[in-house]
C-alpha cells in the first residue's frame, strides 16, 4: 500500500530524543519533497536545550528552512495553530475512565 501524502497537512513533533534528530530531520525533508505541508512542533526541551548531539538553534534553523514554517514550541502557539488546522475537540477529563 502506497500512502498518498501530496497536499496532506502533517504535524511532525520532536521531543527530547536528541540522538534521533540526525535521522529524523531527513524524514521531514522527504515528506516535504512528497508534497506534504509539514507543521513542525518541538517540545520545550527539544527547542531550548543544546546537547552533545547538537545545538538547538541549529536544529531549529534547519527544520524551519526545510518546512518554510516557524516551529510551534509553546502551548500558546499550539492552541491557535491546531484550531486553524481544524482540530476543535474538547479536552477529555482525566480520571473519568473505567478500570
Amino acid at each position: 500500500m502506497i500512502l498518498e501524502l501530496e497536499h496532506k497537512k502533517i504535524g511532525f513533533v520532536l521531543t527530547g530524543s536528541f540522538c534521533t534528530f540526525s535521522k529524523t530531520i531527513p524524514k521531514i525533508k522527504d515528506l516535504v519533497k512528497m508534497g506534504s505541508e509539514v507543521i513542525p512542533i518541538m517540545s520545550y526541551n527539544a527547542y531550548n536545550l543544546d546537547t552533545k548531539f547538537g545545538k538547538a538553534e541549529d536544529f531549529i534553523n534547519e527544520i524551519e528552512d526545510i518546512t518554510g514554517k516557524k516551529i510551534i514550541h509553546t502551548i500558546q502557539d499550539a492552541e491557535p495553530a491546531l484550531s486553524q488546522a481544524g482540530f476543535s475537540g474538547s479536552p477529555r477529563k482525566a480520571g473519568r475512565g473505567t478500570r
